[in-house]
């Protein structure tokens, strides 16, 4: 580890702040529908689609119309993205010639979409049309996105509000979401994307003359454009097969440190957003804390891993100071790439700048369990702010037996039925995780598709259906996922990771939205300060551990054990 990859680290998380606490001022504005900067030029075009679709965004939802209209609004989107991918060898702008897709292989990428997963059983550039790429993968980017924000708001609300029975209209949340924070950021950071060298165009591909005198083909499309979005909305899936290792999603190392502030920036805004809502910005400050704490310990540890490099290259006679490059972009470095990896997976983004299945055992294992401790870090858009208030909820009802009193949390008490759907959110991901896992480790369908064996190829079956009930997208190189079991039981995990934690979520919200919130009392347990950082940071370490750590013993630790003597695969 050197000080000048700190400072990329430390340069880029202080640009994000810099950026993230006017932003969340502004989407806490966005969602009280108060008049901002925007309201002028994007206020006509939003009551245009209110208009247009029949609703009426000041009549608002109880916890279960919100969580219905949701759902059915997902489900129209999942069966619009399914039809149109197996249908776009017959649909326009589809300059290569691509077939439909597969039913499985079309099942799991709608799932993907839909879900703000992006897993990509396909390369970008050899499957899909320009048609789906704009109008289907970019679409959902946005759609899933917006949904995350409005379900995270939701909750949100079911902490402000007093002794109500509504949280909020979807369609009038989803609506702002996109056009007044998504759609600016991704039109000003698309256009800086082109101003770097990244693609937006029509064309199918260019045919160059290399300097030997052969020739090339490179293929292009729209990709800034899908690009943007999917970095700003923590979707992660990329045009071409290499997602950001490839030079036309990433360029440079200014567009690497591009890429890493949009994932973060709108994940950190949310919190802000959440403190300004809550009228307590102080509450914002304490959850951000603990998911600054834990993903800069993700990174110190992945970035120290991959500087160590390791003891089979070294014994090849490979200079060890230059730590562990294999699988990683020279033009990024150690630094970016282990940053990019603890972000990627800390947040539910998914998208790579190198290959996780290269890291070294320690290094890999350190992205797949930022995402088994839930994708909180801070998490996906919106996602990651109601996954950590659900943990939150849990640590004020253990600080509550710890001192003998009934828990509360921003002013609402935490009882029975709260707990009860907080465990059974929280239960979701293991269940998901390791219920696959099992059967695909003994399944010769599933077995078919590893590309090595021992304690990687567990590690693979794990990271696989980590990233997809975790809704990140991200793997490890080395699993061919594109066949009808691992298709189709990695789109159940994505639906169950996603869908079956929200149901419970939002019971969550409609209990609590109908509480008296109470003030503040001398018995009161502060939710503020340091005591309460270092115990939410300690739930969700011990939660992560107590459930994942046996799994992990088998897989990366074992191969971290096996690697220091001198074993290969």
């Amino acid at each position: 580890m050197t000080v000048m990859g700190w400072l990329q680290i430390l340069v880029i998380l202080a640009a994000v702040l810099a950026v993230a606490i006017p932003l969340g001022a502004f989407i806490g504005r966005v969602f009280a529908n108060e008049r901002t900067f925007l309201t002028p030029i994007l206020g006509p075009v939003e009551r245009g689609f209110y208009r247009l679709a029949g609703i009426d965004p000041a009549r608002e939802q109880s916890w279960l119309g919100y969580t219905l209209g949701m759902l059915a609004f997902n489900a129209g989107g999942f069966l619009l993205l399914y039809a149109l991918l197996r249908g776009q060898g017959v649909l326009p702008l589809n300059p290569q010639g691509f077939a439909g897709l597969s039913p499985h292989l079309a099942f799991n990428t709608a799932v993907s979409f839909v879900t703000n997963t992006n897993w990509q059983s396909y390369g970008g550039e050899t499957t899909m049309s320009h048609l789906s790429q704009m109008a289907g993968l970019t679409v959902q980017n946005f759609l899933s996105a917006a949904t995350g924000m409005a379900l995270a708001v939701a909750l949100v609300r079911a902490f402000a509000r007093s002794g109500q029975k509504t949280v909020g209209n979807f369609f009038a949340d989803m609506t702002r979401a996109t056009l007044y924070v998504l759609l600016p950021l991704a039109i000003v950071t698309g256009l800086w994307q082109v101003s770097m060298g990244t693609p937006q165009t029509l064309e199918a591909a260019a045919t160059l003359t290399t300097l030997e005198g052969s020739e090339q083909t490179l293929a292009l499309g729209p990709v800034a454009s899908q690009l943007a979005i999917k970095q700003l909305g923590t979707n992660g899936g990329g045009f071409y097969n290499a997602n950001s290792a490839h030079p036309y999603e990433n360029p440079s190392p200014l567009s690497n440190a591009l890429t890493i502030w949009q994932m973060l920036v709108v994940s950190t805004a949310m919190v802000f957003a959440f403190g300004r809502i809550v009228g307590d910005r102080r509450q914002g400050a304490a959850i951000l804390s603990v998911m600054g704490l834990l993903l800069v310990t993700g990174i110190a540890v992945a970035y120290w891993a991959e500087a160590a490099g390791t003891p089979i290259l070294a014994a090849a006679g490979l200079d060890p100071a230059g730590g562990n490059m294999e699988g990683k972009e020279v033009r990024f470095g150690l630094a970016a790439s282990a940053m990019f990896a603890a972000v990627t997976t800390g947040l539910s983004d998914g998208a790579v700048n190198a290959m996780h299945g290269s890291f070294t055992p320690i290094g890999g294992m350190v992205p797949m369990v930022l995402i088994m401790l839930g994708e909180i870090l801070p998490g996906g858009v919106g996602s990651g702010l109601y996954g950590i208030l659900v943990i939150a909820i849990v640590s004020v009802f253990v600080a509550g037996l710890m001192v003998g009193r009934t828990p509360e949390y921003l002013g609402k008490k935490i009882e029975a039925k709260e707990m009860k759907m907080a465990i059974l959110a929280i239960l979701v991901l293991p269940a998901a995780i390791l219920g696959f896992s099992s059967v695909a480790a003994v399944l010769p369908a599933a077995l078919a598709g590893l590309g090595n064996a021992g304690p990687h190829g567990l590690s693979e079956i794990y990271y696989a259906y980590t990233s997809a009930a975790g809704n990140n997208g991200s793997a490890f190189g080395g699993l061919s996922a594109n066949s009808p079991w691992w298709n189709t039981t990695l789109g159940l995990a994505m639906l169950i990771g996603r869908f079956a934690y929200i149901v419970p979520m939002m019971a969550i919200a409609g209990s609590l939205v109908e509480k008296t919130r109470l003030a503040p009392s001398a018995g009161t347990f502060p939710t503020h300060g340091p005591l309460f950082v270092g115990l939410l940071a300690g739930i969700i370490l011990i939660l992560g551990g107590l459930q994942f750590f046996p799994a992990l013993a088998l897989g990366p630790i074992a191969e971290q054990v096996q690697m220091l003597a001198g074993q290969t695969f």
